[in-house]
């Protein structure tokens, strides 16, 4: 998944190696850090990329302020083709043909590390510093929910991931940073929100696929679908296709939760897919 279409780069007279000592000073001109994750990101390097996004959430945070939208994106578009890849992989290797193999399950095991790895790397970046800097900034009266609701739904993301791979209580973690999302959310942003919409498909599929609640997925999906529709005529001609595409997928998981005695069931979709 790409944030952009390629753009005409920030042009730079810093050398790569100018950059980094700037980075390790804390001194590194956010234009620089934005161009390297965007260059990052169409050379499909996503390890390099979260690098950058990092450096740039803690210069951003330094200087008392928040991610613009297209940053908050990269940062997510980062993280989430870093983990997509190894997420992919798990599964493949999860598959039948591969149990009771020991040389697949250690690399399966591997790969399960690196994905742990990511995980609580963008956990941290969430919890220890993009959440804590918004909460103060709605502290002094700034309207800074869309942000709040969008790091909650983010963690939420990573936290069920977490669950996918390890049995050891991520999944209330998950359910936790979801519910407070989904309050704020319902009592701040539009129900066409994409960011809302988002937030509900992905925790009705984590009520669904990871605490076995077909009922609590289904009337999730459903309330937001139907709020959503209610107020279709609000929608902006700028998050119209957002939006709609996430409809969608709520519509899709409804039909496919609400026929599960079918064999073969295809897995739900969420965001991320």
């Amino acid at each position: 998944q790409k944030s952009t279409r390629f753009t005409q780069p920030h042009r730079s007279t810093m050398s790569l190696e100018g950059l980094e000592a700037k980075i390790k000073s804390g001194k590194a001109p956010l234009d620089d850090l934005l161009t390297m994750a965007k260059a990052s990101e169409n050379a499909e390097r996503y390890s390099d990329m979260c690098s950058f996004m990092r450096d740039l959430v803690d210069a951003k945070v330094k200087a008392g302020e928040d991610l613009t939208v297209e940053e908050r994106n990269l940062l997510s578009v980062a993280y989430k083709n870093a983990v997509g890849a190894r997420r992919a992989s798990w599964r493949t290797l999860s598959l039948d043909e591969y149990k009771r193999n020991v040389l697949i399950d250690e690399y399966k095991e591997k790969v399960s590390g690196e994905m742990k790895s990511i995980c609580s790397e963008v956990l941290d970046v969430l919890e220890k510093t993009l959440v804590p800097n918004v909460e103060k900034m709605i502290e002094k009266s700034e309207n800074k929910f869309e942000a709040l609701v969008f790091y909650l739904k983010m963690a939420g993301d990573y936290y069920r991931y977490l669950s996918e791979i390890v049995p050891e209580g991520y999944e209330k973690k998950a359910e936790e940073k979801y519910k407070k999302g989904t309050e704020l959310a319902e009592r701040h942003l539009i129900a066409t929100h994409p960011i809302r919409l988002g937030l509900a498909l992905n925790f009705s599929v984590c009520y669904y696929e990871i605490l076995k609640n077909p009922k609590s997925a289904c009337e999730m999906a459903k309330k937001a679908f139907d709020a959503a529709i209610s107020k279709l005529d609000s929608l902006d001609e700028a998050s119209y296709k957002d939006s709609t595409l996430i409809m969608q997928l709520l519509r899709d998981n409804l039909t496919l939760w609400t026929s599960s005695e079918k064999p073969d069931m295809p897995e739900s979709a969420d965001e991320e897919d």
